[in-house]
C-alpha cells in the first residue's frame, strides 16, 4: 500500500486500546473522491478521526506520500490536510468570516496576521460556498446548514492536499447538498485535491465517488468502484434491509410493495406507469401491470412494487402469450388504469388489452379510486 498517494496499511482503529475495525488496507490516488458508507455506528467516524490523528491508532499505519502520518508535525499536517467533522463548534465572539480565516493560520506568523492575499483567499472560499452574505454574522447564530458551508469554506481556504469530511451533507437541503458535492468534485478533478468523506446518502455517494469503502462489522465489508459496490443484494446485506429496496440503476430507495393480491391492473410503459405505481403504493393498493419490456423504465420500478409484472423480451413484438397472461391478470382485478402509453408496431397487443378493459367496464382514472 505504500506506493499509493495516501494509504491505510493494516490499520486497526478503536477506543481505549480496543480495536473496533481491523486490517484496513486502502490505497488512494491523488485527486480521488473516496466515500465511506455503512450503517449507523459502524465506525465510519472512528476511521476518519483515526486518520486525522484525533484518535490514537490501535495498529497499522497511515501513509501520506510515502511517509508515516505520525511523523508529520502538526503545523506541517495542518497545511496539507483539512478536516471538517460533525462536532458542533462553539467559538465565542467569532463571525463566520473569522472562522473561515482560521484556515489561513498555518501560513501566517505567530501573531496570526492575515495579508491582503490571505484575505482574498478567505473571500474566495466564502464565495465558493455561497456564504458571502453571512460573513459578518455570529457563527453561533446561524443555521446548521449555513454552519456546514462555513466550515467547508474554512477547509477550502486552507488550500489542503487532502480534505477529510464526516457527513458533510448533514443539515443541508437538496440544493446545498448538490452545491457542496459539486464543489468537492471540482476541487478533486480540477485542483487534484484528494477527498475522503463519509455519507449517509448512498445515492449521492454512488454519483460523486471514485471509490467506495463499505464499513460494517470488524472488517471493511467491501471496497471498490461504485459500479462494483452498488449491487442490489450487496446493499441489502450491508444495511440488513428487509423493509424496502435499493435500486442501484436509479440510485433510488423504495418502500415495500403493498401486500396481498392485485386489485388494480395498470396498462403502462415508457415511464407513464411510475407515478401511478407510486400513488397506488402510498394508498397501500396491490397492483399488477404490463405488458412491459424488461428494459423499460416502468419495469425497473414495477419489479419492486407490483404483485405481478407481465413481461416481454426487449426488441421483440409483444405476442399472444404475453397478451393472454395480461388478460388473465387484468380479469382478476376489479379496476384497470390505462396510462396512455403510445402504441407502435411492437406493442400493438396493448390495443386489444385496452379494448377488453373498456368492454369489462373496469376502466377508471387514478383519481376515482378510494
Amino acid at each position: 500500500m505504500t506506493d499509493s498517494y495516501f494509504s491505510l496499511d493494516n490499520l486497526s482503529v478503536g477506543y481505549n486500546g480496543s480495536a473496533l475495525i481491523r486490517d484496513i488496507n486502502i490505497g488512494v490516488t491523488k485527486g480521488e473522491i473516496i466515500t465511506l458508507i455503512g450503517p449507523n455506528g459502524s465506525g465510519k467516524s472512528t476511521i476518519l478521526k483515526s486518520i486525522t490523528r484525533q484518535l490514537q491508532l490501535i495498529g497499522g499505519k497511515v501513509i501520506f506520500e510515502g511517509k508515516d502520518l505520525r511523523k508529520f508535525s502538526y503545523r506541517d499536517l495542518s497545511s496539507r490536510m483539512a478536516v471538517v467533522l460533525t462536532e458542533r463548534m462553539k467559538p465565542e465572539l467569532m463571525t463566520c468570516h473569522d472562522i473561515v480565516a482560521t484556515g489561513r493560520y498555518p501560513y501566517t506568523g505567530r501573531l496570526g496576521i492575515l495579508t491582503e492575499e490571505d484575505e482574498r483567499k478567505v473571500e474566495d472560499a466564502m464565495a465558493a460556498v455561497h456564504a458571502e452574505e453571512i460573513g459578518n454574522r455570529d457563527f453561533n447564530a446561524i443555521s446548521d446548514g449555513q454552519r456546514q458551508r462555513v466550515l467547508l469554506a474554512r477547509a477550502i481556504c486552507q488550500e489542503p492536499d487532502i480534505i477529510i469530511l464526516d457527513e458533510p451533507t448533514s443539515f443541508l437541503d437538496i440544493r446545498h447538498k448538490l452545491e457542496l458535492l459539486s464543489i468537492l468534485r471540482s476541487m478533486a478533478k480540477e485542483k487534484g485535491i484528494t477527498v475522503i468523506m463519509s455519507l449517509h446518502e448512498i445515492d449521492l455517494a454512488q454519483k460523486v465517488s471514485d471509490r467506495i469503502v463499505c464499513v460494517k462489522g470488524d472488517r471493511i465489508f467491501r471496497y471498490g468502484r461504485p459500479a462494483e459496490i452498488f449491487d442490489e443484494q450487496m446493499i441489502r446485506e450491508m444495511y440488513e434491509i428487509d423493509n424496502g429496496y435499493f435500486d442501484p440503476l436509479f440510485g433510488s430507495i423504495e418502500l415495500p410493495a403493498a401486500a396481498g393480491e392485485a386489485k388494480v391492473f395498470v396498462i403502462a410503459g415508457g415511464g407513464r406507469g411510475i407515478p401511478v405505481y407510486r400513488e397506488l403504493q402510498k394508498r397501500d393498493i396491490a397492483f399488477a401491470t404490463g405488458i412491459l419490456y424488461t428494459n423499460d423504465v416502468d419495469w425497473r420500478l414495477a419489479r419492486l412494487l407490483a404483485s405481478e409484472v407481465i413481461e416481454a423480451e426487449p426488441f421483440t413484438v409483444m405476442g399472444e402469450e404475453a397478451l393472454a397472461k395480461a388478460t388473465a391478470s387484468m380479469s382478476a382485478c376489479g379496476t384497470v388504469i390505462d396510462t396512455g402509453v403510445p402504441v407502435r408496431e411492437t406493442n400493438r397487443v396493448l390495443e386489444e388489452l385496452r379494448r377488453l378493459a373498456e368492454e369489462s367496464g373496469k376502466l377508471r382514472r387514478l383519481e376515482e379510486l378510494v
